[in-house]
């Protein structure tokens, strides 16, 4: 686990980028398949009644299907204005309370809960405090399910990056996270456990992981309003991001047809604290 303060920090930083364009990460970014929290559900026990802590609930999507389920829901959200905009998507639900704050430095006010949940989040914890946090805010026999999105490609299939990787050189060159993204099948051929180079240790038993595939389609423009939604293209400049993402969208007009797909492999991944 690293300790380092500067990582800590830029990890954090970069994580609040999202606070910017909370409108449109709420409106551009894909959700979670029902089936994922019936699978969480069947695994954890979790159903109406529950205690649940969600940790970076964004905009409140994942919030949405967890309150849906019965459950009531501590969500805990360190942007200011995701919050704000979270608190007002899951108005209906009464048994839902949005807290504005990290999870590092969130008082948890000696609650305990059922499942903890973070969805798209967990990199965004430090880890040498966050996986401590999950385990001693766990009632007896509590489970963590984390929740996330790997974007992938299948063979055959038009893909944005090969079709604009001369676009992202162009307009930000050298970037080594500019690429290709994995193939479907060979991501399904993974067992990776918790997935995270920085794993519990002995305070989570080992995690189950299914997947589930996930497909959003957009035109050129919105497209490019997608990635304007990742840290990836937000911690660019913008009199970098915006020529290139414009730059994007013409390329998706002019030679894909107006017509691009965003592949995914949704995963759960879901464990028990250890006693």
């Amino acid at each position: 686990m690293t300790d380092d303060p500067k990582v800590s920090s830029n990890r954090r930083a970069l994580g609040r980028v999202f606070n910017e364009v909370p409108e449109l990460y709420d409106r551009v970014r894909p959700g979670y398949p029902d089936e994922l929290f019936a699978d969480l559900g069947a695994v954890s026990g979790m159903g109406e009644g529950s205690s649940v802590l969600e940790v970076g609930c964004g905009t409140g999507q994942a919030t949405r299907s967890l309150a849906a389920l019965g459950c009531s829901v501590t969500a805990v959200e360190p942007g200011v204005d995701m919050a704000a905009l979270a608190r007002h998507r899951i108005a209906s639900f009464p048994n839902v309370e949005v807290e504005t704050s990290t999870f590092e430095e969130w008082d948890d006010r000696g609650r305990r809960f059922d499942v903890v949940v973070a969805a798209s989040s967990w990199h965004w914890v430090d880890p040498l405090v966050g996986w401590r946090r999950a385990h001693d805010v766990l009632a007896p026999g509590g489970w963590m399910a984390l929740l996330g999105h790997v974007v992938v490609r299948r063979p055959g299939e038009a893909q944005v990056y090969a079709e604009t990787a001369d676009l992202h050189e162009r307009f930000c060159p050298g970037n080594p996270d500019w690429g290709h993204p994995p193939l479907e099948d060979e991501v399904r051929a993974t067992d990776e456990g918790w997935g995270l180079v920085d794993g519990p240790g002995e305070l989570f038993g080992p995690a189950s992981v299914r997947w589930y595939p996930t497909v959003q389609w957009f035109d050129g423009d919105g497209f490019a309003d997608h990635l304007r939604s990742l840290s990836l293209y937000r911690r660019l400049e913008p009199d970098v991001r915006e020529p290139l993402l414009d730059a994007i969208a013409g390329r998706i007009r002019t030679r894909m047809g107006d017509r691009a797909s965003r592949r995914y492999l949704s995963v759960l991944r879901v464990g028990q604290g250890a006693e």
